[in-house]
């Protein structure tokens, strides 16, 4: 964090109206496994997870939850407060994908009952296809204000067992609505874009599980804050220092500060470790108890941030955002008078609370390992107590409820 103060918003009575986030919310996974069962099981000290990669807990769906219930339960809050006027684009964020072919928004648009008069697509690259879909919803309502976006992300984040990514699984879903005119977050339009052609994370067709080079992705996902940086500088991006918080993607916690120091230097104000773990604390709330959650992780972030502080109004707020292969991009928004009326932070931590703990054995038989099988037919037996399941596949067609 650096200077408290506000910020201008707009350049005068005539400019356009702001566009940003109205309304935002997340869901998760039934099940909550606790990393400390993970050390035991291991023989290792647990503060290897609590303290070196900064991850405590995380979500597990159950085996009637998937991509869809989760992006679906958080969507549902947000029409239930904001309803569906306006509401023309749907567009569903993941690197968890069920089919190679429909939209996972298709499915919750049937889950809501939502009106056909609504155009709805997935968007994927990595974990940046959330924020790729956010810049999509700004140009959407950019070019008719009346319009408004709908914005799920939501993702199942799984490596195999026994490897160094294990840990750092999760999932999660944030839906938030975009709009002229917003009451949480305006967003600037400069930005700043980057993309290079690496393989340092991928998951192929055949696999549940992710492959990366862990080291090797360390050195993307820097590479590509620098890179980024320096464009959303050069398209009239504002000085570090007038910039109030800093939301990052965040595969585990420790990787948002490691990146927080890389660009305090590059920006030329550089922070040791503690001062940028101290900067960056008020966005790890969510993440820490969740896990990865790929595309809504930079949200679980931003959330966090809300829920946590007490007084942001015309704060600024930089964002980057990191997706494998690798895809990247910063840009800033200004938090709104009045936005902490329009917070759910005790829904929030009621659906953390509300999470079944599970030990070791459990976790294993969720875990669905290396390959993916051959499912033309089977059904779950019901275990999520959220308000949409996945009730199996029936000839090869996904059955929700």
């Amino acid at each position: 964090m650096s200077t408290q103060t506000n910020h201008e918003q707009a350049a005068g009575p005539d400019a356009a109206p702001s566009t940003g986030i109205q309304d935002i919310a997340f869901a998760t996974g039934h099940y909550s496994f606790d990393l400390k069962n993970l050390a035991e099981k291991h023989e290792i000290d647990v503060n290897k997870f609590y303290v070196g990669i900064g991850q405590e807990t995380m979500s597990i769906p159950a085996e009637d939850e998937d991509i869809v219930t989760m992006g679906a339960a958080a969507a549902q809050r947000i029409i239930e407060r904001n309803g569906t006027d306006g509401i023309r684009t749907l567009l569903f964020a993941t690197e968890s994908g069920i089919d190679q072919s429909k939209s996972a928004g298709v499915y919750v648009h049937g889950l809501l009952n939502l009106p056909r008069e609504i155009r709805t697509i997935e968007t994927k690259m990595a974990c940046y296809g959330g924020i790729g879909a956010l810049q999509m919803a700004l140009g959407i309502v950019a070019r008719n204000p009346e319009e408004k976006v709908l914005v799920i992300t939501s993702d199942v984040a799984r490596y195999d067992v026994d490897t160094s990514g294990e840990p750092t699984q999760g999932a999660a879903a944030v839906a938030f609505l975009v709009q002229a005119s917003p009451d949480i977050l305006a967003i600037e339009p400069a930005q700043g874009v980057y993309t290079t052609d690496v393989q340092d994370f991928w998951r192929p067709n055949f696999r549940n599980t992710a492959l990366v080079d862990g080291k090797f992705s360390v050195g993307a996902y820097m590479d590509a804050l620098v890179g980024a940086w320096h464009d959303y500088r050069a398209h009239g991006g504002v000085d570090f220092r007038e910039i109030d918080w800093f939301c990052y993607h965040q595969p585990f916690t420790k990787m948002a500060v490691k990146a927080h120091m890389r660009l305090t230097k590059e920006a030329g104000v550089p922070l040791e470790k503690p001062e940028a773990a101290a900067a960056l604390e008020p966005t790890f709330g969510y993440n820490k108890q969740l896990g990865n959650s790929y595309t809504a992780s930079i949200f679980l972030g931003f959330l966090a941030l809300l829920d946590s502080q007490k007084d942001l109004e015309g704060q600024r707020v930089g964002f980057f955002s990191y997706g494998s292969g690798a895809v990247a991009e910063f840009f800033t928004g200004v938090i709104l008078p009045g936005y902490r009326q329009h917070l759910r932070a005790e829904e929030h931590q009621a659906i953390l609370d509300a999470r079944e703990p599970i030990g070791y054995d459990r976790y294993r038989v969720l875990h669905p390992g290396t390959l993916v099988q051959p499912t033309d037919n089977y059904r779950t037996e019901r275990q999520t107590q959220a308000p949409f399941r996945f009730e199996g596949v029936d000839e090869g067609s996904r059955l929700y409820r």
